[in-house]
């Protein structure tokens, strides 16, 4: 049985504990706030792109981009976004257990975020690069991982290109998300959002599509709005895995600062039913030896 001297130690660690915990879970909620912010507010900016590609592209039938050319998939390229620090409940686990499905041999993955790349090594898969993002994610740091896996698919290292990231939804859950990246393929119009389904473009009244004038000529402008489209995509998954970090982390944090004053209070009971008991044993051998005396 421990001694009170131990108990007591041991209430001052957890005490210690739990004063970390809470603290980390005040930080976590005010990162929380501003991630959320910026990948909701990124969501309109995202849906107006690809309605804008969407409606430009299928009046353009003779212009193929590189980016679009599908063909057999022999090797497959994954983007997987994680976070750099640990201590986010589940986040980063269920992340490796979809990773963990592709088959190594003919997978290589693009890692965004020091957890990924620490699992991929860790379990002897391919990795292309590791990359790391700040907080919140810049639009450079986006572009050049999207440059990255742009290059490798037009080498043809890889055959098609996956993201795989937490998408945000809310701050009690955060779900693990493949999305196709590359090829584009058929272009489609996003209706609600980057997490929302995409519907084929619609023709307009009359039965046909209207007639846009580019200038300075088609190749020019959807050559530079196909990249932009892909880089922004790319930010956008950055900023919903951020928002989906920050939220887990304080979730987390306050389930471990409430487990701490659980056992905080359990191990104070147990405390003072130990100190009762000596005080009562200590009570009867004074009776003891008073009778014995007398």
């Amino acid at each position: 049985m421990p001694s009170t001297r131990d108990i007591r130690r041991r209430i001052k660690s957890v005490r210690n504990t739990a004063q970390i915990t809470k603290a980390m879970q005040m930080v976590a909620a005010a990162k929380m706030r501003k991630a959320q912010q910026a990948a909701l507010v990124a969501r309109p900016y995202a849906e107006l792109m690809n309605r804008i590609l969407g409606e430009a592209a299928p009046r353009i039938v003779w212009f193929k981009h590189p980016l679009m050319k599908e063909r057999p998939v022999r090797k497959r390229g994954i983007v997987f976004v994680s976070t750099d620090r640990g201590l986010c409940g589940g986040l980063n686990s269920n992340l490796t257990r979809e990773a963990i499905k592709f088959d190594k041999n003919t997978t290589v993955f693009i890692c965004a975020g020091k957890k990924g790349a620490q699992f991929i090594a860790r379990t002897k898969r391919q990795l292309a690069a590791e990359f790391t993002y700040k907080d919140p994610p810049g639009f450079a740091e986006a572009r050049t991982i999207s440059k990255f896996a742009q290059d490798m698919f037009l080498k043809q290292e890889v055959d098609a290109v996956d993201i795989l990231y937490a998408n945000f939804v809310s701050t009690l859950v955060q779900q693990p998300k493949l999305i196709p990246f590359l090829p584009i393929g058929e272009i489609k119009r996003v209706t609600a959002g980057v997490n929302a389904p995409s519907e084929p473009l619609a023709p307009a009244d009359g039965g046909g599509l209207d007639i846009f004038e580019f200038e300075p000529d088609e190749k020019t402008v959807l050559g530079a709005l196909l990249p932009h489209c892909l880089n922004f995509q790319v930010h956008q998954l950055l900023l919903e895995t951020r928002a989906s970090e920050h939220s887990a982390r304080m979730v987390a944090m306050k389930n471990a600062t409430d487990n701490a004053k659980q056992i905080i209070k359990d191990l104070t009971l147990e405390y003072n039913k130990l100190r009762q008991s000596n005080i009562t044993k200590e009570l009867l051998e004074i009776a003891s030896a008073q009778m014995a005396v007398g």
